[in-house]
C-alpha cells in the first residue's frame, strides 16, 4: 500500500506555526541518524518528499504533509544528535514534548531505530515517557538491510522481548527503505491508523 497523495503542507519552528490542530495525525520520531526522512520517503513512494541528508540532524522544523484529506504525517526533528547545541536540543526536547502532550489530532507515534543497535536510552526514554498516553507506538527497526537474516531475525526477537515487558501498546517490525523490506507493512499501520474510527486516546502527560 502506498500514498502517492502524501505532499508537503508546511514547517514549524514553533508551536505558534502548527497546522491546525483538526482531524487525524501520525507522527515520526527517532534519532537523527536512524534513516527517518528515508523511511518517510519510502512510505509515501515519494525520492524527495523528506529531506535526507548524509548529515544528522538536519530537520530543524515540525514538517506537516497531507496525507488525504484532513489527514496527515508530521516529521518531528531527529534527537541525540551531539553537534547539535545544548540550548538547541533543549529548545527542540521541549517543542517536540509539547507538541506530544498538547496535540489533540496525534493519534499514534512512529518511532525510527537504526536495527544494528536495537532500542537506545532516548529512544526508550521517549517509548517510556510517550505510552502512558495509551496511544499505539510502532518502532521501525530500521537499515535491516545491513544485516543477515539470522542478526535481523535475533534483533527483532530481542526488541519484542523488550517491549512486551512493560508497553502492550507498542508494536515493532524490522524496516528497510533501501531494500523495499516492510514498507507495505508500516504503511499498513499507518493507514490504519488514520482511518480508524475511533479518536485517539487523551491521557495527560507529565510537564
Amino acid at each position: 500500500m502506498t500514498h502517492p497523495a502524501v505532499e508537503f503542507l508546511a514547517s514549524a519552528h514553533r508551536m505558534e506555526e502548527m497546522w491546525l490542530d483538526t482531524g487525524r495525525e501520525v507522527a515520526f520520531a527517532g534519532r537523527s541518524n536512524a534513516g527517518k526522512s528515508s523511511a518517510i520517503n519510502a512510505l509515501a513512494a515519494r525520492h524527495k518528499l523528506a529531506f535526507v541528508s548524509k548529515t544528522p540532524g538536519r530537520t530543524q522544523t515540525i514538517n506537516f504533509f497531507s496525507a488525504g484529506k484532513n489527514r496527515r504525517w508530521v516529521d518531528l526533528p531527529g534527537y541525540g544528535y551531539a553537534k547539535v547545541s545544548k540550548t538547541e536540543r533543549e529548545y527542540w526536547g521541549e517543542l517536540i514534548s509539547t507538541y506530544l502532550i498538547n496535540r489533540k489530532s496525534l493519534f499514534g507515534l512512529i518511532i525510527l531505530a537504526d536495527s544494528r543497535h536495537g532500542i537506545k536510552p532516548l529512544d526508550a526514554q521517549l517509548i517510556a515517557w510517550f505510552s502512558p498516553t495509551r496511544r499505539p507506538i510502532h518502532v521501525l527497526l530500521t537499515k535491516a538491510d545491513k544485516l543477515t537474516q539470522s542478526e535481523s531475525m535475533a534483533i527483532l526477537r530481542k526488541v519484542k522481548s523488550e517491549l512486551a515487558r512493560g508497553y502492550a501498546n507498542c508494536t515493532v517490525q524490522l524496516f528497510s527503505a533501501t531494500a523495499n523490506r516492510g514498507v507495505a507493512e508500516a504503511n499498513s499501520v499507518v493507514a490504519g491508523w488514520l482511518d480508524a474510527p475511533a479518536e485517539p486516546t487523551q491521557v495527560d502527560l507529565p510537564e
